[in-house]
């Protein structure tokens, strides 16, 4: 038992307990003044959590292989279920209700996904038009029931890191340029469907101040917190934004006002390098993986980190649409942090088994 946790990556450690400490401090500053129980849930979501990540750590890449496509379905399974049973929060339903404890299968399946695909790829080409349609569809079908809940955001998330999964197992860049040539009509298609909150969103985020009280409200507020907190921040526990409640979502997906407001420039490039060192470990750690299944999966769990923290950042900064994207480590959420410390502790795994096993396995050759 004690080889594995000397096996373990020191750094991705390090920066996991870095970005915990700065999550929990943060999520109490915006907090305190009135739903500390909030701060105490998520106290008790990292205790799971941490647990998870343990149990992931001794948890064999080839038993991940084997239960990525059972736990596929049954994630598909309680993504159909949501409409028929879910609960609904702030005009959503989202969320099923397992009596002990409340589940969110959209964050979930971000995670399931990027797994299966690693499966799938891992002795198959990307260049294949047949194994390529397998794996749209399987993309395809979570993000069509995604978008029905409403969450838009997400499904993009995992529209995107499913392209990034696809794109390192092989997929020709020449038929990347395509797609993205494609992508004008794909986004006219999509707007044509889109809800009136969602579209309102697009365009208070081209011109803030078309609704400055109400799609506007959340840009404009972010957009002062972060201005108002300078170089070195007002101050812990000091941000007025937070305190007298400006910011909407203050604890959620509008953390990162209330810290940059805090901790202003320098908090802020500190918080950008931890994730910056996280994410990169992370490839480092895929580069010398010992299967191409294990090497995938690292790729895939890097890729929704860095989707999570440019759009969460972007859509708080007013540089993208508002869309319910959480901050890695920093909102609160207990199914979003459960799944993203199960996906470190993947990760973990994999650099576990790496230290033994240092050769890239081409696709013909065993997953594990």
């Amino acid at each position: 038992m004690m080889s594995v946790f000397q096996r373990m990556d020191v750094v991705l450690l390090l920066c996991l307990a870095c970005l915990a400490a700065l999550g929990m401090a943060t999520l109490y500053a915006a907090v305190h003044m009135g739903e500390i129980a909030v701060w105490h849930k998520q106290g008790m979501f990292w205790l799971l959590g941490i647990l998870a990540f343990l149990l992931m750590c001794f948890v064999p890449i080839r038993v991940v292989g084997l239960l990525t496509w059972p736990v596929y379905v049954l994630t598909i399974i309680a993504l159909i279920l949501v409409p028929l049973v879910g609960d609904i929060q702030m005009g959503a339903r989202r969320w099923l209700d397992l009596g002990v404890m409340r589940i969110q299968p959209s964050e979930l399946m971000k995670w399931v996904l990027m797994f299966t695909l690693a499966y799938w790829f891992a002795m198959r080409e990307a260049s294949s038009l047949r194994h390529l349609g397998v794996a749209a569809l399987c993309t395809m079908i979570p993000a069509a029931l995604i978008v029905i809940q409403p969450d838009l955001g997400t499904a993009l998330v995992l529209l995107l890191a499913a392209i990034a999964m696809i794109l390192a197992a092989g997929f020709p860049w020449s038929w990347f340029i395509g797609l993205l040539i494609a992508s004008p009509f794909a986004a006219y298609v999509m707007w044509q469907y889109m809800y009136d909150y969602q579209k309102t969103r697009v365009l208070s985020f081209l011109n803030p101040e078309l609704d400055p009280l109400g799609a506007g409200y959340h840009v404009i507020q972010s957009s002062i917190a972060i201005g108002s907190g300078g170089i070195f921040g007002k101050g812990y526990l000091e941000g007025s934004q937070s305190r007298l409640h400006f910011l909407p979502e203050q604890h959620t997906d509008f953390i990162f006002a209330v810290f940059a407001e805090e901790g202003g420039l320098l908090a802020t490039a500190l918080l950008f390098v931890l994730y910056a060192v996280l994410i990169i470990r992370m490839l480092m750690i895929a580069l010398h993986a010992h299967s191409r299944f294990a090497g995938l999966i690292c790729i895939g769990v890097a890729s929704i980190f860095t989707l999570y923290v440019f759009v969460n950042i972007g859509m708080v900064s007013g540089l993208l649409p508002v869309v319910g994207v959480p901050l890695p480590f920093m909102s609160y959420g207990g199914s979003a942090l459960l799944t993203m410390l199960v996906a470190v502790g993947v990760v973990m795994r994999v650099a576990i088994e790496s230290t033994d096993k240092v050769s890239w396995q081409r696709p013909g050759s065993p997953l594990c």
